[in-house]
């Protein structure tokens, strides 16, 4: 039985999803510089196995137990499936072929996805038809956004591949609720998953890549990589899994409304990237769906 969680955030946790979407807003900013050296298996390798190192140093500096019961090490590495091989694989794959600002806003569907995979799957965070209004709408703007002329061109590829990202967060964050029952500190959770995520990583890249992408790799990527794993990912999944147990599975996926604004601020003012009209719009159309799911300011107007 999964503990109950508060459908509207307050103050704290509103705090910490906008702390949380500037470290994953920039993940888009660093993997386009490591992109600029490595291949995408590798990046994402390091980023969750040098995460890994991180969080296990701060769990022995503090002394926490590490949990040895073995389905709770298979919910981890079920964890960092969906929470990290899948989608970081995925985003920066098609990093590859689109620009960081496109990708982090084909992101911001996750909570759409949300809403279908908590309403089927949880009892205390149904569909609403308010909600079920707002995945329409997101999902009209991401059709907007989305150039159906390429579609058999790796660009096209490329967007799907975010939106499959997308629902693979939406999937993790409702499988990451079971963890609150456990009573694990986040760091614990954390640490589990990056570590299950690196695991299932590890042998895959080395098949792939190889070890020469680690040959000649200049100074501003190996930078680009320690913060992507020690901010973007480290602490990041910390606030992540206190805010989950708190706030729930959909709530938590509105911080993926607010991750385009700090990637396509970093891509413009140091990658020299830029936006399309459609592009604006349908961020646009994302955000109006996102407030329908959120609800508050839909219902604050219909009260005046």
């Amino acid at each position: 039985m999964l503990a109950a969680v508060n459908t509207i955030m307050n103050r704290r946790e509103w705090a910490m999803l906008v702390t949380l979407s500037v470290l994953w807003g920039g993940s888009f900013f660093f993997a386009e510089i490591a992109l600029e050296s490595l291949p995408p298996l590798t990046i994402v390798t390091l980023r969750v196995g040098l995460a890994a190192i991180t969080l296990w140093l701060v769990v022995l500096a503090l002394k926490l137990p590490i949990p040895n019961s073995p389905p709770i090490w298979i919910a981890f590495l079920t964890m960092g499936l969906l929470n990290n091989v899948l989608p970081f694989s995925l985003i920066v794959w098609g990093q590859s072929q689109i620009s960081s600002g496109l990708a982090a806003i084909l992101n911001a569907t996750a909570p759409l996805f949300g809403v279908i995979v908590a309403g089927i799957l949880l009892r205390d965070e149904s569909a609403t038809p308010l909600k079920i209004t707002g995945v329409v709408v997101g999902f009209a703007g991401v059709i907007v956004m989305m150039d159906l002329s390429s579609i058999a061109t790796s660009s096209l590829l490329a967007q799907l591949a975010i939106l499959a990202a997308a629902l693979s967060y939406a999937c993790a964050s409702v499988y990451g609720r079971r963890f609150k029952a456990t009573g694990l500190n986040p760091i614990l959770v954390a640490a589990g998953q990056v570590t299950g995520a690196t695991l299932l990583l590890l042998p895959i890249a080395l098949w792939v890549d190889g070890n020469d992408p680690y040959a000649n790799v200049p100074a501003q990527v190996w930078a680009a990589i320690i913060s992507l794993a020690m901010f973007s990912t480290a602490a990041a999944y910390i606030l992540y899994f206190k805010l989950l147990a708190s706030a729930g599975a959909t709530n938590i996926l509105l911080v993926t409304l607010l991750v385009p604004v700090s990637a396509i601020l970093l891509g413009w003012l140091f990658l020299e990237e830029s936006l399309q009209t459609p592009h604006i719009i349908g961020m646009a159309m994302i955000a109006l769906g996102l407030s329908a799911i959120d609800g508050r300011l839909w219902r604050r107007a219909s009260e005046t």
